[in-house]
């Protein structure tokens, strides 16, 4: 099954979507910070990334822009996590490179479209 790198501070919410993913067959690797993602998307190769927005030491959305700019890791699909519903957020999150952008609290069956149409894409 693919690799999912799970960007997430919130140790709740990344254990209890951790899990779900596991319990459908994912592998997931998880950084807690936004230098921890991209240290991780060029360490651990992953198929997919569900990056959270709000992070320490660095955050989704200075990692997202690192990770799109970098030519070995470009082209991994990212998915932003977020608690900002806003149009405008929406907006900045795909013009920074995200691939596509999910609200929380998560929807894990629309997540999961998502995420399978980019894996099978």
């Amino acid at each position: 099954m693919a690799k999912i790198l799970l960007v997430e501070d919130n140790e709740m919410n990344r254990d209890m979507l951790a899990r779900r993913l596991q319990r459908r067959g994912f592998t997931v690797a998880v950084a807690t910070d936004g230098q921890e993602a991209v240290n991780m998307s060029r360490s651990e190769a992953p198929d997919l990334i569900l990056m959270d927005l709000s992070l320490p030491v660095m955050d989704g959305w200075e990692a997202t822009r690192q990770i799109k700019a970098h030519a070995p890791t470009a082209k991994i699909p990212l998915i932003a996590l977020t608690a900002h519903a806003l149009e405008s957020d929406r907006t900045k999150a795909l013009d920074i490179g995200c691939d596509d952008f999910e609200t929380k609290p998560v929807d894990i069956e629309r997540l999961l479209g998502k995420m399978n149409a980019f894996l099978e894409g």
